[in-house]
């Protein structure tokens, strides 16, 4: 697994308690539907779905982070338009993250996903159960009509 690119496996040399890590997730609609990316097996995450997106780097705006994971993720070009939504999550085995959610189109949905990508799938939020989802994500899948 690339741990280098995994916001929740991340071994960062600045993360620890009361240091939180800053992520981008894009967030892509089609019709009714937004794209997922699935976790790799493994860890305490392992096959959880998610908005696609990773670390942002130091120096690094989450527009650009946005634009080289998805290129490293995806093999697709992403081009960032809006910020929806920025919120923090601590999760249960000691992650503290950031999430900048970016609204963003996309060149192709011809996917050539990396190893850090399990699976991608089209979801209409209505149909998604969010206990397949990371808990970082919920919230805002709830206010795209997610339910639960």
């Amino acid at each position: 697994m690339d741990d280098h690119r995994d916001p929740i496996h991340l071994h960062h040399p600045g993360a620890g308690p009361g240091r939180r890590v800053r992520v981008v997730a894009a967030v892509v609609r089609r019709g009714d539907r937004l794209l997922l990316t699935q976790r790799p097996p493994g860890g305490p995450l392992g096959l959880m779905w998610e908005f696609p997106g990773g670390k942002i780097e130091e120096g690094e705006s989450a527009e650009h982070a946005l634009v080289r994971e998805l290129h490293e993720e995806l093999g697709v070009r992403a081009r960032p338009l809006e910020v929806v939504e920025v919120s923090s999550h601590d999760y249960a085995h000691g992650l503290e993250v950031e999430i900048v959610f970016v609204r963003c189109e996309l060149d192709s949905i011809e996917f050539t996903p990396s190893p850090a990508v399990h699976a991608v799938r089209w979801v209409n939020p209505a149909e998604l159960d969010l206990d397949e989802v990371l808990a970082a994500d919920r919230d805002l899948l709830r206010g795209l009509g997610a339910r639960g």
